[in-house]
């Protein structure tokens, strides 16, 4: 037991500190964060779409001038290994090094994928975090998750590693349409359940049809300190991290789903934004608080209004249900095979590492169908 603690506590150790900063002048704090790398060269990683959203607003920037640009394809379905192998190569054609920078620009799949490649790439560079989604604000760039899909399953591979700074400017909100802005919320609202009633109240009544984009810089620098503050406390995802998991054993299911069947079923037409799969998985996991651990049905009806108002629906059937049993198996969270819930038993109550039966699961199922 001595020797298994001291290893985990080794594995502590190698996570670097990583710094959020939240910035009202982009070009002060991305100076700033580049200064803080000791870099022999640059590179910028961006997907198609920030590539021309995006990258204007810092390619006037002096440290930036020289940057070798990768441009990957945007959308989910481009989170693979080929992705991956392309931004290897172009570090390695572009002369990278283990002392070399690359900064990532855009949302949750290039700052997922750009962190891993970037991680492994001369076994680790530092990486800058530049998320211009709603979604990669409050989720994906923070926390140290890295990583790819693979074999039709959400991150199935991955490692953690720290950007060296995390640059959050509610700026690049301004580009977003309502279905983006819509999916990054959805975070928002699973950091509401999971910290305190007040929060979680202010979301329910923020006008997420007309966001108010002053106030919603408030709600992301809140939603992140709620993300940060359970980051610091277990890094590896050894205990209270699995919090933040509330909503995606379920949600991450309909993203694969969605992801494997897209476009050879009527009910898949095209892959769903990450956002709307947890929001859905929430209904779901919500369904089974109230059963299993006594979650207030009251604010879990409240709670299911809200994304059904804003989030409408994913059509699936009963006979769907297998397959997505099945995914969920596949869940990081499983032990043994048996599949692991984050649980609610009130707003801030979390009840991690629970279990439920495949009646229970098909029950939460129906609930999302019929609610």
């Amino acid at each position: 037991m001595q020797h298994q603690q001291q290893a985990s506590n080794h594995k502590h150790r190698k996570m670097n500190p990583q710094k959020v900063v939240i910035s009202e002048n982009l070009t002060e704090a991305l100076a700033t964060a580049v200064a803080e790398c000791e870099h022999d060269r640059t590179f910028i990683l961006v997907d198609e779409t920030t590539e021309r959203c995006c990258l204007p607003v810092v390619s006037d920037m002096d440290f930036v001038h020289g940057a070798q640009v990768i441009v990957i394809g945007a959308t989910d379905s481009h989170k693979t290994l080929e992705s991956l192998a392309h931004v290897w190569e172009a570090l390695g054609e572009g002369g990278g090094t283990r002392h070399s920078l690359l900064i990532n620009i855009g949302g949750g799949m290039v700052t997922d994928l750009g962190g891993f490649a970037a991680s492994t790439f001369k076994r680790g560079i530092n990486y800058i975090n530049i998320p211009t989604t709603l979604l990669s604000m409050v989720d994906a760039s923070v926390g140290g998750k890295t990583g790819i899909n693979f074999r039709g399953l959400k991150n199935e591979i991955g490692v953690f590693s720290n950007a060296s700074t995390v640059i959050l400017d509610t700026t690049f909100l301004k580009t977003l349409d309502a279905e983006n802005i819509c999916s990054g919320y959805a975070e928002m609202l699973k950091h509401g359940l999971i910290s305190n009633e007040e929060m979680w109240a202010e979301l329910m009544n923020f006008d997420l049809a007309q966001p108010d984009l002053g106030q919603l810089q408030t709600m992301v620098a809140d939603s992140v300190a709620v993300k940060q503050r359970i980051v610091t406390e277990d890094p590896l995802e050894q205990g209270i991290r699995k919090a933040l998991n509330l909503g995606h054993t379920i949600g991450h299911a309909f993203e694969s789903f969605a992801l494997s069947h897209n476009g050879d079923s009527p009910l898949c037409e095209k892959p769903i934004l990450h956002g709307y799969a947890v929001a859905y998985g929430l209904i779901g996991e919500l369904y089974l608080s109230t059963v299993k651990t006594g979650f207030p049905s009251d604010k879990m009806h409240q709670t299911v209004s809200f994304i059904k108002e804003h989030y409408g629906k994913m059509a699936i059937t009963c006979d769907d249900y297998p397959t997505l049993l099945e995914l969920m198996t596949h869940d990081k969270k499983n032990v043994a095979g048996t599949i692991n819930f984050t649980l609610l038993g009130g707003i801030g109550d979390i009840r991690i590492n629970q279990t439920a039966s495949k009646e229970d699961i098909y029950e939460a199922l129906d609930f999302y169908r019929e609610c």
